[in-house]
């Protein structure tokens, strides 16, 4: 398959599984993964999800260049029920790179090598990023004299400064991993072996907590942003009170009275 699923415990694992063409997204792969995503939010047995791509050369390259992106310029006709459907349902572009579309609970980016364009703008979907020394990132749509319509004109300037942001959109250029972890774009990088071990590693650490409390506290991260303090302050206590409510907030500190690891149901 074009995409691998696989969970343990509760943990996801999100594989993008088209490495000979540095897993690029073609409309079968980018339906897939819109369906993935769509399961995984509704799935109360998954509390991290964890996204990467297969092989050592790309996380993964963007759209398709000779499938995708015709087929959304109108440069090609609809040739399957992938293609059908994609061009049907507008709403699978946006939920299969995470844009404006929220799985409700972490995602972690595990970068196993470039990601660019698409690729990179799935990685701006996500809450935590390990990347491999090897990785490469960057939105070439200008070279191409396109748009980075998957967020990356939105995005970017949030999640780095808006220099370095409008540096990677207006030249289109690549930036290392390195360069990537000291302009705050990312939260690790790691020799190429250690990339999947250390997100894994790094969900189970999260998957342990509250999910009840992990999944408000991110909510409330996400949405806080843009208002004046007083404004979001006051949104912050209405993430909080149903954590408070919970029947895991009651078992969190009790587990800590009694010495012994908590034992947490999500409600």
């Amino acid at each position: 398959s074009k995409l691998l699923l696989e969970k343990s415990g509760h943990i996801a694992l999100l594989t993008l599984n088209r490495p000979e063409v540095r897993n690029a997204i073609d409309p079968e792969t980018l339906c897939r993964m819109a369906d993935a995503f769509a399961e995984l939010a509704a799935d109360d047995g998954v509390r991290v999800v964890v996204v990467t791509g297969a092989g050592r050369q790309a996380f993964c390259a963007g759209g398709d260049l000779g499938r995708l992106i015709p087929l959304l310029s109108g440069e090609r006709a609809p040739e399957d029920d992938w293609d059908r459907r994609f061009q049907a349902e507008p709403e699978l572009f946006k939920r299969g790179l995470l844009r404006g579309f929220d799985v409700g609970k972490p995602v972690i980016a595990a970068i196993n090598g470039a990601a660019i364009a698409g690729g990179m703008e799935l990685v701006q979907g996500s809450d935590l990023r390990v990347a491999s020394e090897t990785a490469r990132f960057g939105v070439q749509e200008v070279k191409w004299a396109v748009f980075p319509a998957g967020g990356s004109t939105v995005r970017l300037p949030r999640q780095m400064t808006m220099p370095r942001a409008l540096e990677l959109l207006l030249t289109g250029d690549l930036i290392d991993a390195r360069t990537a972890l000291e302009w705050g774009f990312l939260n690790r990088v790691v020799p190429p072996d250690a990339v999947l071990d250390t997100a894994i590693e790094l969900a189970e650490r999260i998957a342990r907590n509250g999910p009840l409390a992990v999944q408000a506290v991110r909510r409330s991260a996400r949405a806080c942003i843009g208002f004046t303090d007083e404004q979001a302050l006051a949104m912050e206590l209405q993430f909080a009170a149903p954590v408070f409510a919970s029947a895991d907030a009651r078992e969190g500190p009790r587990s800590f009275i009694e010495k012994r690891a908590p034992v947490y149901q999500g409600r």
